[in-house]
């Protein structure tokens, strides 16, 4: 029996409409975002609001900061490749088991180590989780609290650690935040409001119980990663293992245990070589009338498969840093066609890389209109910054 075929075009076809990247597919809230795309990427404050914006209509800033601080539909939290994502609350349980836990172990045994180097205590192991439980009883007796506030709460918080003595990149830090994160990737707390606007980066803590009124649901390591494969698949699928590897962080075993629950299908690709789809997503997806958008650093689509060329081309040396980090992309008919950035008097600013007409051309500066209204006074400089973007910003626009 003859292995189905999913052309390139078809693939932008799903990638625009499950994305969410098309006029007719935007969503109405910022929780219908996060599911078409799994988790939207957090390490860059500004994505998880940019990423909405590209994907939404009719809904602002204050509308993401509500579903975030106010309602907690939407939650912050460490999970793969040690990544921060932010994710709906169904979501959370699937992403502790399958992917936080375990990387709380590979932090807890290093800062253990760290601690143990430093001669900070004889036993280091007990002395961390006695500070630990000093830091969770201090936080849920504050409410919430920064990282600062709770070490002078905990004065053990504010051990020092030196690394790379010597060298030019070395320095003396606290432990703060670094017991922070673990705390949050085994989940007693979690970060809760920024202490500035949606571009920030510091955040106030607070306990799990407090921030959601329970602990977060058990499940099994088995059946959590299960399930994330599975929605992975539902959004981004057609994919390899290579790519599912690749976005979870897991090692090729775990990844094909949890295939191995799922009833998936082969599918052929343009250009050679095979990905793999649910059994039930055999069926073409309509394509789409043509449309832009403008996707922000580190956004989930740009970064959700190690293999891009169907959607990148040859602009990764433009529009990644040369960590492999992605940079703002302007899209057109679910592919790369160049970049973006907001100038520093506050317009969006765009670079094309592909000729793609007229019509297009009107759209994307259409889409470049929309997004300087929506960021309005707010200055975006990505995290991470890219060739494209940093010309773009440094011009006349």
């Amino acid at each position: 029996m003859a292995v189905p075929r999913i052309d390139d075009i078809q693939r932008r076809a799903r990638l625009v409409t499950r994305h969410r990247l098309v006029p007719e597919h935007r969503a109405a809230d910022p929780c219908a975002v996060a599911d078409g795309v799994v988790a939207l990427h957090a390490t860059d404050p500004a994505t998880v609001h940019l990423a909405v914006a590209a994907r939404s209509h009719d809904v602002g800033p204050g509308d993401v900061a509500a579903a975030l601080y106010d309602d907690r539909s939407l939650v912050r939290t460490l999970a793969m490749r040690r990544t921060m994502f932010v994710v709906t609350r169904p979501l959370l349980p699937v992403l502790a088991a399958s992917s936080s836990l375990a990387v709380a172990v590979t932090v807890r045994r290093t800062l253990v180590k760290d601690l143990a180097a430093a001669g900070v205590d004889p036993d280091p192991a007990r002395w961390l989780a006695a500070t630990e439980e000093a830091a969770v009883t201090a936080l849920a007796a504050a409410g919430e609290a920064t990282g600062a506030e709770l070490s002078r709460m905990v004065p053990a918080l504010a051990t020092t650690l030196t690394y790379a003595e010597g060298k030019a990149y070395g320095g003396t830090v606290a432990i703060t935040s670094r017991v922070l994160v673990l705390l949050g990737l085994e989940g007693r707390i979690v970060r809760g409001r920024p202490r500035g606007s949606w571009i920030s980066s510091q955040y106030r803590w607070a306990t799990v119980e407090r921030w959601l009124g329970a602990p977060i649901d058990a499940i099994s390591v088995d059946d959590a990663r299960r399930l994330l494969v599975e929605r992975w698949l539902r959004s981004f699928g057609p994919g390899t293992v290579a790519d599912l590897r690749w976005w979870t962080g897991w090692t090729a075993a775990a990844v094909k245990a949890a295939l191995a629950g799922l009833a998936v299908a082969d599918v052929a690709l343009d250009g050679g070589g095979t990905a793999l789809v649910l059994a039930d997503d055999l069926e073409p997806v309509v394509r789409p009338v043509p449309s832009a958008a403008l996707l922000p650093a580190l956004d989930p689509t740009t970064m959700g498969w190690k293999a891009r060329s169907w959607y990148l081309g040859d602009h990764g040396p433009a529009l990644f840093d040369t960590n492999g980090n992605a940079g703002p992309t302007v899209w057109w008919d679910g592919r790369i066609a160049g970049g973006w950035a907001q100038h520093p008097r506050g317009d969006v600013v765009v670079r094309l890389l592909d000729e793609v007409g007229r019509e297009a051309g009107a759209a994307i500066e259409d889409e470049a209109a929309r997004l300087t209204a929506w960021i309005g006074p707010i200055r975006v400089i990505p995290r991470f910054r890219t060739p494209l973007e940093r010309e773009l910003v440094a011009g006349p626009g």
